[in-house]
């Protein structure tokens, strides 16, 4: 349970070596078409879920009458599935957001937040700051 050079190798090697061997299994291969766009999503992600548990720890400090939940349907542009689960996966990283159900025809991803009075600005949010980034990367 501590950071040493060993497991750091070990982390960095078996990063490299399980993707190389598990790739003729994926469903379709993976194209990085944009890798400069790929690091900006992750640090945009990263930051994003840095303050969202900030803003979730507000919420529940103040208690839960002033929370507004809502599902929100967000309609997707992107066809690829490596895209898609990409972009639920995110939305249940950030703290107060949920991922609940992706629509069978693969069109629109059902989303639930802790708390929005605006569910348009969530939807617009998400696909501005995941999903066309994403759609750059994987899919353009």
């Amino acid at each position: 349970n501590e950071l040493s050079g060993g497991s750091l190798i070990m982390g960095l090697l078996l990063g490299w070596l399980i993707p190389l061997f598990s790739f003729r299994f994926w469903p379709e291969p993976v194209v990085i078409r944009r890798p400069l766009t790929l690091l900006r999503f992750i640090a945009t992600v990263l930051y994003d879920i840095l303050l969202a548990n900030f803003i979730v720890a507000a919420l529940i400090v103040r208690g839960p009458r002033r929370l507004n939940p809502a599902f929100v349907r967000v309609p997707l542009d992107l066809k690829s599935e490596l895209a898609i689960s990409l972009l639920s996966n995110t939305i249940c990283l950030t703290p107060g957001t949920v991922s609940a159900e992706l629509a069978a025809d693969q069109r629109s991803l059902l989303v639930h937040a802790l708390s929005t009075d605006d569910p348009q600005a969530l939807v617009n949010i998400i696909k501005q700051r995941y999903e066309t980034p994403l759609k750059q990367v994987f899919e353009s």
